[in-house]
């Protein structure tokens, strides 16, 4: 993060040197939840490599060719994006690198959640704690596109894109916690 954070900041990056604040915002409740819950090294290992993708997805550069703004694929509604790896599509009509960080984040951020509701719930693996925590990582699914939303009104430019993104954003998102909620239960898991 600190390295991806200098990045950002010699390249003038200003909304992602928001996200790093916001980044240790989101790292900082991990810890103090991981004080409390004892979450396994899956679930860190999932929410560490989502961090790590996140942060290189704003900051590494990468061909214009390989982005919508270049072949003028995207949607009349989404404002173009700048050649940064969350930009990268290799191909029109699949997702872009954005969608699958927020599948995986989102799984990431779900398989925590089931691993939070369990110990702080004392309750055992079922359907219901799936579903509830699918939900909460829909939830925290919604969070993150309000805290774009938000990036969009405060940073002049951003790469965040435009409803149609929203869009996919979180239909990634519900894909990534209905995945993590199916995913968690057939783990049962033991703590």
């Amino acid at each position: 993060m600190i390295i991806c954070s200098f990045l950002a900041l010699r390249q003038g990056n200003t909304e992602f040197l928001m996200y790093a604040v916001v980044m240790v915002f989101f790292i900082t409740i991990t810890l103090l939840l991981h004080l409390r819950i004892h979450f396994t090294p899956t679930a860190l290992w999932l929410l560490g490599i989502w961090g790590f993708l996140h942060m290189i997805g704003g900051t590494v550069s990468i061909d214009p060719q390989l982005t919508d703004a270049y072949r003028n694929a995207a949607t009349p509604d989404d404002q173009p994006l700048s050649a940064v790896l969350y930009s990268l599509r290799y191909f029109p009509n699949l997702p872009r690198y954005d969608q699958f960080v927020h599948t995986l984040g989102f799984f990431s951020a779900t398989v925590a959640c089931y691993e939070s509701a369990r110990i702080l719930l004392h309750a055992r693996p079922s359907i219901p704690l799936a579903i509830t925590a699918a939900l909460m990582g829909m939830g925290l699914g919604a969070i993150n596109e309000v805290i774009e939303f938000f990036a969009v009104l405060i940073v002049p430019e951003t790469n965040v894109g435009g409803y149609i993104n929203t869009g996919w954003d979180l239909v990634a998102n519900t894909i990534g916690a209905i995945l993590a909620g199916i995913w968690s239960w057939n783990r049962k898991l033991q703590t």
